[in-house]
């Protein structure tokens, strides 16, 4: 089994006790140490403290697992970035209300506020033209769909 796949095995439950998921796991090995990257995220976004009580959790794990070799090693733990791909349903929903860009497996795009979803759809507010409709779109029919970083937007609340 891969390292990255051995980390992940071994630390997930414990971050899912924490309430947190575990993204993914990176590793890089510049020179005569390992540089392990565990990507972490919640339900809405992680603070620093909760960042920093993941970080003991998974440190105190891989410091007793013997498949890390004595090999050294640096533990980063992070939270995704926001031009992380929405993947899972979960992310979907993390960021309702947030502008989506959506590129279908079909090669067509559509961008539109998330207003809703479901674990198989998720349902857009799109824009047109001083017009506004509601455009729900399969999960299965999405090749990728990241959220569009807004500076100034203007709340119509």
């Amino acid at each position: 089994m891969a390292l990255k796949d051995q980390i992940s095995e071994l630390v997930t439950p414990a971050v899912s006790d924490a309430g947190f998921y575990l993204e993914d796991v990176h590793i890089a090995t510049p020179g005569s140490h390992r540089i392990v990257t565990c990507i972490v995220d919640g339900d809405s976004s992680l603070n620093l403290d909760q960042v920093t009580s993941v970080s003991r959790i998974i440190s105190e794990l891989l410091d007793e697992a013997t498949f890390m070799g004595e090999t050294p090693f640096t533990l980063e733990v992070t939270s995704p970035g926001v031009d992380r791909p929405l993947t899972a349903p979960r992310h979907f929903k993390k960021n309702v209300d947030r502008l989506l860009k959506v590129i279908k497996v079909d090669g067509s795009e559509v961008v539109g506020r998330i207003l809703s979803n479901t674990d198989q759809d998720v349902t857009l507010t799109v824009a047109e033209k001083k017009e506004t409709r509601e455009e729900v779109v399969a999960l299965a029919d999405i090749k990728r769909a990241v959220v569009e970083i807004e500076f100034n937007r203007k709340d119509d609340k």
